[in-house]
């Protein structure tokens, strides 16, 4: 019984060490290696039996049984398919055709806003252009000064507000067309 015991116990330890291990190949005497570490130069990539990012998390591999032959692996490599050996799952298709619905809509929003700041662009061109009409028309203007009195603007005045309006009308109205 101790034997058993012995054996149930090196088993168990050595259980931890095969899951850690992401890299698995066969070496040049036939045995199955697992490591951390990619394996030397001189294994040809046909023997590597799992290699990180091969399998998702959590993904049964046949190549973590010791004992397992290396007939799976080379029976899953035999069914891919010969354009480019990637094969696409059905969930894949899935999250490719959820990823396409999110580019979709979110092109969809950047156009919507923009279609928004056009729209407020324009505005801005039209209430610029009345504006700039009613300085271009010769009549005073006035303003209310903080006291609350009315102020007519002098020839300078009007001169800047004409070139800001012009400033304005240019950046919005060029943009809304």
């Amino acid at each position: 019984m101790t034997v058993a015991r012995a054996f149930a116990l090196a088993a168990a330890l050595l259980v931890p060490v095969l899951v850690h291990a992401q890299w698995a190949w066969i070496d040049k005497d036939g045995r199955r290696v697992f490591s951390d570490r990619a394996p030397p130069a001189d294994v040809p990539p046909n023997k590597i039996v799992r290699q990180p990012g091969a399998r998702a998390a959590g993904a049964a591999d046949p190549a973590a049984v010791p004992g397992a032959t290396a007939a799976p692996a080379a029976a899953a490599a035999a069914a891919q398919p010969a354009s480019g050996g990637l094969r696409v799952s059905t969930t894949d298709k899935a999250l490719l055709e959820k990823r396409k619905q999110q580019e979709a809509a979110a092109a969809e929003q950047k156009k919507a806003e923009e279609a928004k700041v056009a729209a407020v662009r324009a505005e801005n061109c039209e209430n610029h252009r009345k504006a700039k009409l009613q300085f271009d028309s010769g009549f005073r203007i006035a303003t209310v000064n903080a006291k609350g009195e009315r102020e007519y603007m002098d020839d300078k005045k009007r001169a800047e507000e004409v070139a800001r309006l012009a400033a304005l009308i240019g950046r919005d109205c060029v943009a809304a067309q």
